[in-house]
């Protein structure tokens, strides 16, 4: 294991972390009087300063050890670097839950290596869960290895989704209800959460229109190393693509049969 890919890799987890517990003081001090602080971007998705300062915070952290590292983050857009590595930050996946104080949101760190994700960490701040990975040691939630599971057939699989408003929106409502009508079992599981519970083998397959790289950088890494797949709806190992595939592996050249049509 190359001791740079550890060395960063160990800030991840110790920089979500630390961006995560960041935003939770404001989650839970507006908790009661709802009165968070919400600003709407040029998309209409909500920004909070706890978005912000976690970004920040993080930005900080890894620039202190490593200046000739690149960033990408959700709130303060490309940096790039010199060294090939490029952290890519979404402080706060899940902010629309995030501001409705619904606890599953996640500060994620995503590890990229020339262009290819190496490494991830999924803070879950309210559960205070790590989900963590690094390419070549595996996938990890806290300090216990995680696996995908051994479904093999759609009829008994668990599939998720964060909104059948994004099929909707990008003109792919029939061809998601089409997969949903084949699976077993459906949950609206979104944002990172889906993807963490097909790399811990609670769920089967994730399927997601919408979402930009700082959304999944951290959580291919994860569930890659946990044995599962991770592509667009062509089947392209990218993150780079607003159409994304998350499986255990044995769904996933016939989910991407059917999401193709």
């Amino acid at each position: 294991m190359s001791p740079d890919w550890r060395s960063r890799y160990n800030l991840a987890v110790e920089a979500a972390r630390k961006g995560g517990e960041f935003a939770r003081q404001i989650y839970d001090a507006t908790f009661h009087d709802r009165n968070m602080d919400v600003i709407a971007k040029a998309d209409n998705s909500p920004v909070t300063a706890a978005d912000r300062g976690a970004e920040q915070l993080i930005r900080g952290l890894v620039a202190k050890h490593f200046p000739a590292d690149g960033f990408l983050g959700e709130e303060f857009g490309d940096q790039p670097g010199t060294s090939g590595f490029r952290w890519i930050i979404d402080p706060i996946d899940g902010t629309k839950s995030f501001v409705r104080h619904v606890p599953i949101w996640a500060t994620l760190v995503g590890l990229e290596f020339n262009g290819e994700q190496i490494g991830g960490a999924v803070y879950i701040p309210v559960f205070r869960q790590m989900y963590r990975a690094l390419r070549g040691d595996g996938a990890y939630l806290d300090d216990c290895r995680i696996r995908v599971s051994d479904v093999t057939e759609l009829s008994d699989a668990i599939l998720c989704y964060s909104s059948i408003n994004w099929f909707t929106r990008n003109g792919r409502r029939d061809t998601f209800l089409d997969l949903y009508e084949k699976t077993g079992r459906q949950r609206g599981y979104g944002d990172f959460y889906g993807f963490v519970l097909v790399a811990q083998g609670s769920v089967d397959l994730m399927v997601e229109h919408g979402v930009n790289p700082w959304d999944v950088a951290a959580t291919k890494a994860i569930v890659e190393e946990a044995g599962g797949m991770f592509t667009d709806w062509d089947g392209t190992d990218t993150i780079h693509r607003p159409d994304v595939l998350a499986t255990n592996g044995n769904l996933h050249a016939e989910t991407l049969g059917i999401l193709r049509t």
